[in-house]
């Protein structure tokens, strides 16, 4: 059986999820803002039988999107955007192994999965950093929609949690480091299969919590706003679905799960519009394993971008200065591994998967806040 392709891909990421499903998987789709990951590719989906891949989740468990429609508008919002974006920053931890200024208490910390040995170590580094937002293509954003309305965006996983979690079982497990290498797939009737899903499980839970208060707090404390609606999804996860009538591990890397009715929140890039998307069923759909793109797709690396070495990247400062301006964007952070230029378009890649999804809402963005330049993130998806 072959992978199902949406959009148009280099060999070397089609080759990659060739391997996925030839090291034990029964069904694969790759999404149309795929690229090369770590064993299996971003915007990969894997389905195995009572297996799951460990690689496939990747090192930061349960990166996800959340947003927010509030009960505040862009006329409200706009004029206040340089001062919003300076309290977000200011208020809000991004960057290397940061740790909030606010401890946040949750009922996830009493969870029974703390008592497996090799993850009860990290429960308090997963307190303090809890409701921080790491580095790289994680960001808080404001935007409007076509209404006028304004939402909060928030992009990050488990931070230090998943990516410790991660590397500690595929240790376990016997995994090789590396992007060219065969996915690292366990038994879920063996004992080390059960402990990776309880860990991944929890940082699931805390990668949720963490959206949750960051948004939350934007929105709340912040614009002074009202919460709406809410709609949230991992996309670094695996879960237990039926498809076909068949019971399937299904693990989506860097890709949204879009069944019938299913809401999404997609980012695009750096300055770039986002949707929010709705599942459909149709016969594409089903084959996507209703799965689609978590955001644009990078078409450049980050040292492409920005360049190392003191040499200069593909990513001029100017080009992305213009765009910025051009859109009305008020940036807090960033750089050039980040800029649009280094991003497929958005609505390129959602037209590859017409047919499985519709778009609701287009959200524009007023405000972006990311980490800023030269600083390097181990947690980072």
């Amino acid at each position: 059986m072959k992978p199902v392709i949406f959009g148009q891909h280099d060999g070397a990421t089609v080759r990659q999820i060739e391997t996925c499903l030839a090291a034990g998987g029964e069904r694969a789709v790759l999404c149309a803002d795929g690229h090369k990951g770590y064993a299996q590719p971003i915007g990969g989906v894997v389905a195995y039988k009572n297996q799951v891949s460990i690689s496939g989740v990747g090192f930061d468990i349960a990166c996800g999107n959340l947003a927010i429609r509030t009960d505040a508008t862009e006329a409200d919002i706009k004029p206040k955007i340089e001062n919003i974006m300076d309290d977000v920053v200011r208020n809000i931890s991004f960057g290397i192994g940061r740790t909030n200024r606010q401890r946040v208490d949750h009922p996830l910390f009493d969870d029974p999965a703390w008592s497996i040995r090799e993850i009860g170590h990290l429960k308090q580094t997963a307190q303090e950093q809890l409701g921080t937002v790491g580095s790289g293509n994680h960001y808080v954003d404001v935007f409007s929609d076509e209404a006028g309305r304004v939402w909060v965006g928030v992009h990050f996983g488990s931070r230090g949690l998943g990516h410790r979690s991660a590397t500690h079982f595929l240790k376990v497990a016997g995994g090789k480091d590396g992007m060219d290498v065969p996915p690292t797939v366990v038994p879920l009737n063996a004992a080390v299969g059960q402990d990776y899903l309880a860990a991944m499980k929890l940082a699931g839970r805390y990668a949720y919590a963490g959206r949750e208060y960051v948004a939350r707090y934007v929105v709340r404390e912040i614009l002074k706003a009202q919460i709406m609606e809410e709609v949230h999804n991992h996309h670094n996860f695996a879960w237990e679905e039926v498809h076909q009538g068949e019971k399937l591990w299904v693990v989506r890397k860097g890709a949204t799960p879009a069944f019938p009715g299913q809401k999404g929140f997609v980012g695009g890039s750096m300055g770039d519009d986002a949707v929010i998307i709705e599942g459909v069923d149709s016969p594409a759909a089903r084959v996507a394993l209703f799965s689609t793109v978590h955001g644009a797709g990078r078409i450049m690396s980050r040292t492409a971008a920005k360049g190392k070495h003191g040499k200069p990247g593909l990513v001029r400062p100017d080009e992305m200065k213009q765009w910025l301006q051009r859109k009305g964007v008020v940036l807090r952070g960033g750089d050039l591994d980040e800029a649009p230029q280094a991003y497929r378009r958005l609505p390129d890649v959602l037209a590859a998967h017409a047919g499985t999804i519709r778009v609701l809402h287009t959200l524009r963005p007023l405000g972006v806040a990311m980490a800023g330049r030269d600083i390097v993130d181990p947690y980072k998806d």
